[in-house]
């Protein structure tokens, strides 16, 4: 029985994004990230439309992102951005996945799990100033030399992770390279094949062409989301993801009444407004209402008014009996009714409403407002 709401992913979107971020990693390869779902827009046919566009890898945070990728057959490399816990290490191994590494304990269990069964690719992470996860500097080649020595494992990279790459007068990205490639000079004075050397996420690749090195790890451009203002105009991206429901319901208002929980939106005259099935449960943030949200009905912008609630939000249509209101004085002009497109996020006639403007309002990331539509919502790709 289907839904009446759902994820429209644009996987033509995807590829347009990869071949114009391929473009500018030269000869770099590209690593297309798929974590968290693909950021929300399906892993498996995200994946699928990058490798086809010329992806060389693919990576994902978590052991069973990978393994649901190879379970829908995909036999590309999967590096795993994080190192997963030891005793997932055998599962990873299994899988053919590449474990990220950086603690010595973790590397031991590899060998050990590896044990006269072949070898095995693994990459190591420095933290050079992000101080979340990785080897420290003064600690990496020595781990770097563990597994080279060992019989089981194979450095087939290095690789670190830039903290402020999105907002490029700041000087901390050149300071984390110059870090990062004095630490791999010293492996390789040690005698180490660091193997590939990657440093650039989405930003780092459009912002800052000398961190582009072997590799670029590329997640939310490749959805076709800016990884921040900065950066939008540098580089031409389509948006994957549209999110689209119907109208179900529809009531006038008196004027002085309020409406959804807590009643604190009130209208000052009649008004008619429009139910939408969708919410914070299927990723609507439960104040997007609160500060300034809308949707599109009509090609009209429609805002949104009083709390979201679990899984229904209000949208103002307009002044009950006519006459110009809302957030568009035309759209009163448009009649709403049940069974109407909902855009949420995407384009409808000449307006638009992106998971951008959403993030501005609510004091977030686009990441967050693409990765947060749950499950209860089907993706479809058309």
């Amino acid at each position: 029985m289907p839904r009446h709401a759902e994820v429209v992913v644009d996987l033509d979107a995807v590829a347009h994004n990869v071949h114009e971020l391929r473009s500018l990693a030269g000869s770099a390869e590209f690593c297309a990230v798929v974590k968290a779902d693909g950021y929300g827009h399906g892993a498996v046919p995200v994946a699928r439309a990058a490798l086809d566009a010329g992806a060389t890898s693919l990576a994902v945070a978590l052991v069973e992102e990978g393994a649901a990728l190879r379970d829908a057959g995909i036999d590309a490399p999967i590096l795993l951005l994080s190192e997963p816990p030891v005793d997932a290490l055998r599962d990873a191994w299994k899988l053919a996945l590449t474990p990220t590494l950086y603690h010595e304990d973790s590397v031991e269990v590899a060998s050990e799990v590896v044990h006269r069964h072949g070898r095995w690719g693994v990459h190591i992470k420095v933290d050079t100033g992000m101080h979340r996860v990785g080897a420290p500097p003064e600690d990496a080649v020595h781990l770097a030399a563990k597994v080279v020595s060992s019989r089981e494992l194979v450095l087939e990279g290095v690789f670190t992770h830039l903290a402020v790459a999105d907002e490029p007068e700041r000087a901390e990205t050149a300071e984390q390279l110059e870090l990062f490639a004095r630490v791999c000079a010293d492996m390789r004075d040690r005698g180490i094949d660091t193997g590939t050397v990657h440093a650039a996420n989405s930003a780092g690749l459009i912002a800052h062409p000398e961190a582009r090195l072997d590799m670029v790890r590329c997640g939310i451009a490749m959805y076709g989301l800016a990884p921040s203002r900065d950066l939008a105009a540098m580089v031409d991206l389509r948006p994957a993801m549209s999110v689209v429901a119907e109208v179900s319901h529809f009531a006038t208002v008196a004027a002085g009444d309020g409406v959804s929980y807590g009643l604190r939106h009130r209208f000052d005259r009649d008004t008619v407004v429009a139910v939408v099935p969708v919410g914070y449960a299927d990723g609507v943030s439960r104040r997007l209402a609160e500060v300034g949200g809308e949707v599109l009905i009509g090609g009209h912008p429609r805002a949104m008014r009083g709390a979201v609630t679990m899984d229904q939000f209000v949208v103002e249509v307009g002044p009950a009996g006519g006459g110009p209101g809302g957030l568009d004085p035309a759209a009163s002009a448009a009649p709403v009714s049940c069974g109407d497109e909902v855009v949420l996020l995407g384009h409808q006639g000449g307006a638009e409403v992106t998971a951008t403007q959403w993030a501005d309002r609510l004091g977030t990331i686009n990441y967050e407002v693409a990765c947060g539509f749950s499950a209860r919502l089907p993706r479809r790709y058309p």
